[in-house]
């Protein structure tokens, strides 16, 4: 195994083990408004990019319609976002961030800060800095690729399966 190959493998192992890191910390924490830290990201992707339909809310925090729609209405329960009539079709919803939801997201947002400033206390801002770009690059990079590891991922399951399509 050469170097490259072994970061590889060091970068596929850390992400994994701080994705169970992430879970297991947001198994244990429950803001004082009850809101779900899964539910966080629809709530910030709302006060991001605005008023929007729950359908391109869904399409925006990369989940199914369903979950999507269990997790606005535990926002909306809340009063953290309300759904008001679409002025282009007033058939339609849209979803909107209250202030209290705007509250909430500033709370989190701090707190958030703060425990990212405590986990690289011991790190000098060069590497903050160097780090946060990195970390945007892989995302962004990640976010890319994505369609095609979802393909490959496709493919690969229906040769094992069986189920790939005979055309």
């Amino acid at each position: 195994m050469d170097v490259d190959d072994e970061a590889i493998d060091t970068i596929a192992v850390q992400l994994t083990r701080l994705q169970r890191v992430r879970e297991r910390t947001a198994a244990q924490i429950r803001t004082e408004d009850g809101v779900d830290p899964a539910v966080f990201v629809v709530l910030f992707r709302l006060l991001q990019d605005g008023p929007m339909r729950s359908g391109a809310l869904a399409a925006a925090v990369y989940s199914d319609a369903s979950t999507v729609s269990r997790q606005v209405a535990h926002l909306v329960d809340r009063g953290l976002v309300l759904r008001m009539a679409d002025p282009t079709d007033g058939r339609a919803s849209v979803l909107v961030v209250t202030e209290r939801g705007r509250s909430v997201c500033e709370r989190i947002r701090r707190r958030r800060h703060e425990n990212l400033t405590r986990v690289t206390e011991s790190w000098i801002p060069a590497d903050r800095a160097t780090f946060a770009e990195l970390l945007r690059r892989f995302v962004d990079d990640f976010d890319r690729a994505r369609p095609g590891m979802v393909a490959a991922l496709r493919e690969s399951h229906a040769t094992i399966t069986g189920t790939e399509n005979s055309s």
